[in-house]
């Protein structure tokens, strides 16, 4: 489920596009064990903070929310490294307040990654380059010894490779893997 049509096809793949701003409902999906929600966006993408707030905190509740309603009762949900309800800064208080959000929700046991900056191909998300996140990048590759784990920078496809892990293998209640864990799940 998305807000915009899946950029790949595949036979196993059902792309259900909504509008996850007025979502009380997962049209077309009558049933699901586990969820994962990855979705987000950026103020400047957004275009202001109540429009980021939008999709960041009330789109991935209500898409949590319906899933629960229709029988999942694991869920995975990509936030970011720094969420915290009660930080000064905007972007992490909102990270922070969905994540608090979602532990109501009442799922048996509820993955939350807070990975480091994503690295990968902007392109392929629809969203304009980045050149200060280029140059922040290139200078992780060079210094990657250097810096700590849980502040280098880690590829979609791992973020995702470890939720789904997270998810399969956790016990009941609130796991939040950060970076570091993250990029260990092989």
């Amino acid at each position: 489920m998305g807000r915009r049509p899946a950029p790949i096809q595949h036979a196993k793949l059902t792309n259900h596009v909504a509008d996850l701003g007025t979502l009380t409902t997962l049209p077309g999906i009558s049933h699901v064990d586990d969820v994962f929600i990855a979705l987000g966006t950026t103020i400047k993408t957004a275009g202001s903070q109540a429009a980021f707030r939008a999709v960041d905190l009330d789109a991935v509740v209500a898409v949590a929310r319906a899933a629960r309603d229709i029988g999942a009762t694991r869920l995975g949900v990509v936030s970011a490294m720094g969420a915290d309800a009660n930080s000064l800064v905007f972007y992490n208080r909102v990270k922070g307040e969905m994540e608090d959000a979602v532990a109501k929700l009442g799922y048996s046991s509820l993955v939350v990654a807070r990975p480091s900056m994503l690295d990968g191909k902007r392109s392929e998300l629809a969203q304009a380059a980045r050149p200060a996140e280029k140059l922040g990048l290139l200078a992780m590759a060079l210094l990657k010894p250097l810096i700590p784990a849980d502040y280098r920078a880690i590829a979609a496809a791992q973020v995702a490779r470890a939720l789904v892990s997270g998810v399969k293998r956790s016990a009941s209640g609130v796991h939040v893997l950060r970076s570091a864990e993250l990029q260990s799940v092989r």
